[in-house]
């Protein structure tokens, strides 16, 4: 976020305060035209909008985050990436279904969303935004991928870093995220939900190295980040020596 809004912004504020602060923010319907109404509602969820250190500063929904009108103005808010691994050490992918309004069809890791704005996934130390995150997790890991909670405790998540990046999926919509990363190690049974994700593999490390080098196959730009910079070295570790990458307080910037 700017810094004048981070300056002027002295205690929790709502949607309406982030419309303020950014007065010539883009809240039109227009961009959501056309597209699947199931997509579209979900649009409408509340999103924890931060300033560039993590703090919340305020609320915003998903559609109004996901406006490259906006990103551009330097909103930004918080989201996580979860990367689930079975007991062979194989990463859980998803393909984003058609429908998806930002990153259609393109590959990723397991589960990516945002924690909302509800008390149980929201946080202003880091502590509790962890815990709210994991939270968030498990929610999103049952509505994608239809794993249940019981199969993913919040005990097994492991939080390794944040990462600030932001990224257009198109011309219109886009990201501009603090993303939590979170790994969690559990054998799982995977029941889709269609409407948002069309399939899923497991894959080695060597497996995902050839995907990668396939013209035909796209993947998420956050998860590409990810796996250029630190994944292979952290999934070395999964088994042995993770606690050495876990808990990092300083946000890594990949803008």
């Amino acid at each position: 976020m700017s810094t004048t809004a981070t300056e002027t912004v002295t205690a929790p504020i709502t949607a309406d305060t982030i419309l303020r602060l950014f007065p010539d923010i883009d809240t039109s319907g227009a961009a959501l035209e056309g597209h699947d109404e199931e997509q579209i509602r979900l649009m409408d969820e509340v999103c924890i909008v931060t300033d560039d250190n993590d703090l919340p500063v305020g609320t915003a929904s998903k559609k109004l985050c996901h406006l490259m009108t906006n990103i551009d103005k330097g909103l930004l808010h918080r989201a996580f990436s979860v990367f689930l691994f079975n007991d062979k050490n194989e990463l859980l992918l998803q393909q984003r279904a058609s429908e998806k309004i930002t990153f259609p069809d393109m590959w990723t890791n397991t589960c990516c969303s945002h924690p909302l704005h509800m008390s149980s996934e929201t946080g202003s130390t880091l502590p509790d935004a962890v815990r709210g995150v994991k939270n968030a997790a498990q929610r999103k890991l049952d509505h994608e991928l239809g794993i249940k909670k019981e199969q993913v405790p919040l005990e097994d998540f492991h939080f390794l870093t944040r990462i600030h990046y932001k990224a257009p999926s198109d011309g219109q919509w886009g990201e501009h995220e603090i993303d939590y990363i979170l790994f969690i190690k559990a054998n799982v049974d995977v029941a889709p939900n269609p409407n948002e994700v069309q399939a899923t593999q497991y894959v080695s490390p060597e497996r995902l190295k050839q995907l990668f080098e396939d013209p035909t196959l796209k993947f998420t730009p956050w998860f590409k980040l990810i796996c250029n910079s630190m994944l292979f070295d952290w999934w070395k570790h999964l088994d042995s020596g993770l606690d050495k990458y876990m808990n990092e307080q300083e946000i890594r910037r990949m803008l």
